[in-house]
């Protein structure tokens, strides 16, 4: 059995059991040898064989359980394309032959291939490599994204993500716990136990529970349904 050993940059862990899940994940896939995946460096280093899995099935079990892996996409044109069944052959060159790319698409009437990519293994070079070896030519772009570039970037987004979500969620908790703490204490007057109060502490708290908490949603049921739990579940079911 030949293995290939490959490191994936993930995004979204928040504790060392979502590494945990990772790997849990991981290890169910058919052709995946090993796997280890360090929450400090937030990276899953993984011993598969090709031949029975491919990095875009491992990308998708990532995805699946809730997390993402820091890609790069590029738009090449493409030349040489005279029926949309030349479309689908470089697009079934792409996701199939060139290791490192998580998917592409081809279309024939704008003569141009999106492809997402993992920069660690593959590059825009090896892409349109394959395309000419399909048979047909792409034209270089100007600037291709370095690996460490498209892993910093991504991590930017994320924590940007983050603190827009956090500001949210401050911006309207602060006045619901003043606000609900008061009443409960009787700092405030009869008014607050007033019908139309109760309406301004559930306007209050939605977007903090479906904005700002909408990821410990989305990780709890995806978690699930990979039949493990993480702090996403617990979260979740606290609030």
């Amino acid at each position: 059995m030949s293995s290939e050993n490959i490191t994936l940059p993930i995004t979204g862990m928040s504790c060392a059991n979502c590494a945990l899940s990772i790997e849990r994940t991981l290890k169910k896939v058919q052709g995946v040898g090993g796997t280890n995946v360090n929450f400090a460096a937030e990276q899953a280093s993984v011993s598969f064989d090709p031949g029975k899995v491919k990095v875009s099935d491992l990308v998708k079990m990532i995805e699946d359980a809730g997390y993402g892996i820091a890609t790069a996409k590029v738009e090449l044109p493409i030349t040489g394309m005279t029926c949309a069944n030349c479309a689908m052959n470089i697009e079934r060159t792409l996701n199939k032959k060139v290791s490192g790319v998580v998917r592409a698409s081809v279309n024939f009437a704008s003569e141009r291939a999106s492809v997402e990519y993992l920069p660690t293994l593959t590059s825009v070079d090896a892409i349109i490599a394959a395309v000419q070896k399909a048979g047909f030519d792409a034209i270089i772009p100007d600037e291709s994204p370095e690996a460490e570039d498209v892993e910093q970037r991504a991590r930017r987004a994320e924590i940007a993500e983050q603190t827009r979500k956090f500001a949210v969620g401050l911006l309207f908790t602060v006045p619901l716990f003043l606000g609900s703490m008061g009443r409960d204490f009787g700092l405030l007057g009869a008014w607050s136990h007033a019908l139309w109060v109760n309406w301004v502490f559930w306007i209050l708290a939605t977007p903090v529970q479906f904005y700002t908490g909408w990821d410990y949603y989305t990780g709890g049921r995806k978690s699930l349904r990979n039949r493990s739990a993480n702090m996403d579940v617990l979260v979740a079911m606290g609030s």
